[in-house]
């Protein structure tokens, strides 16, 4: 059993990222993850390293039981896959928790060496709602090729078919993304985001809808998982903060965080008793100087993947604030 652990747990961190990108949640990929070697421990005798290394092993297992965990099993989308955007920003905000929401992946769990292809586009929320609409298999195949660069015969052994098939599903696989690749996006700590960041926290937290919307794109996205609603433009989303700020008022605190390999920052409003309580993590994508899409997610449950403060103090030691 000592040996097993040995040979196995390195592998446990990029396993939980592989299945998060086949299931789209972070909870499902840790089940998984436990079920993966729950069944390599069961057949650890019958491995035989000179068929397949331990990692090539796991993936295999762990590709499979993903596979089986989908069957009969929806989507995770999110808003902005599902229909048309909103044109009323002033429409109740009414969740929609039936719908198993796509949920965004810390990045604190991807420091490690071995995971920095993971950090960058390919774990993006954008390319991950796309492979949501593919076939369970041909997301395999997508992501076993293209993100994790195993061979067509590699693939074709761990779905128990042939290469010529695996090559086949990949196409259609790339076909289903209209485009959407797994390129190379602005790390969190880029200098050039990083700006962009600043000016957007400085805004928020003076209640500066002019000045936010001065930092969008023309056709930037606006979307709130669990609420299904969401808005394309800067008119709409200058009109939902103007809502925000008018409900919940002006006082705010954000923080830096990061998901998916793209900068994140967790907004704290205000309460009576002068405490500032966690309210969203919103996760950014930055184009250009510009913000051209804020996946904003209030989800309690996906809060707490980030271990992030439930509250921020009333004033800040650096500036005195009340």
């Amino acid at each position: 059993m000592q040996d097993f652990a040995a040979r196995t747990e390195p592998h446990r961190r990029e396993l939980l990222v592989h299945c998060y990108r086949m299931l789209g949640s972070v909870h499902e990929a840790e089940d998984l993850v436990q079920d993966t070697l729950v069944r390599a421990w069961k057949a650890w005798d019958g491995y035989d390293p000179a068929r397949a290394s331990v990692r090539t092993w796991l993936y295999r297992i762990a590709t499979n039981a993903c596979l089986t965990a989908l069957e009969g099993r929806a989507r995770r989308p999110l808003p902005s896959g599902l229909g048309r955007p909103g044109e009323d920003p002033g429409a109740p905000l009414t969740p929609s928790f039936e719908i198993p929401w796509l949920h965004p992946f810390p990045d604190a769990r991807l420091d490690d060496p071995g995971l920095r292809l993971a950090r960058r586009g390919t774990l993006r929320l954008a390319l991950l709602a796309a492979m949501q609409t593919l076939p369970p298999k041909q997301r395999a195949v997508l992501i076993l090729r293209d993100v994790l660069e195993f061979s067509a015969a590699e693939v074709a052994g761990f779905l128990e078919t042939t290469p010529a098939a695996v090559n086949s599903a990949l196409q259609r696989a790339r076909a289903g993304l209209g485009g959407l690749t797994a390129d190379e996006v602005p790390e969190p700590d880029d200098s050039a985001v990083e700006a962009v960041l600043d000016r957007y926290v400085r805004a928020f937290e003076s209640a500066d809808v002019a000045g936010l919307v001065e930092l969008l794109t023309d056709d930037v996205v606006l979307e709130m998982p669990p609420v299904p609603l969401w808005f394309l433009g800067r008119d709409g989303y200058g009109r939902f903060l103007e809502r925000l700020f008018a409900m919940r008022g002006p006082d705010w605190r954000m923080t830096r965080a990061a998901a998916n390999g793209q900068p994140a920052l967790a907004a704290y409003c205000r309460d009576d008793t002068g405490a500032y309580r966690l309210h969203t993590l919103q996760v950014f994508t930055v184009d250009e100087g510009r913000v051209a899409h804020n996946v904003v997610f209030a989800d309690p449950a996906v809060l707490a993947l980030f271990d992030l403060p439930a509250t921020q103090p009333a004033a800040r030691a650096s500036d005195g604030r009340p």
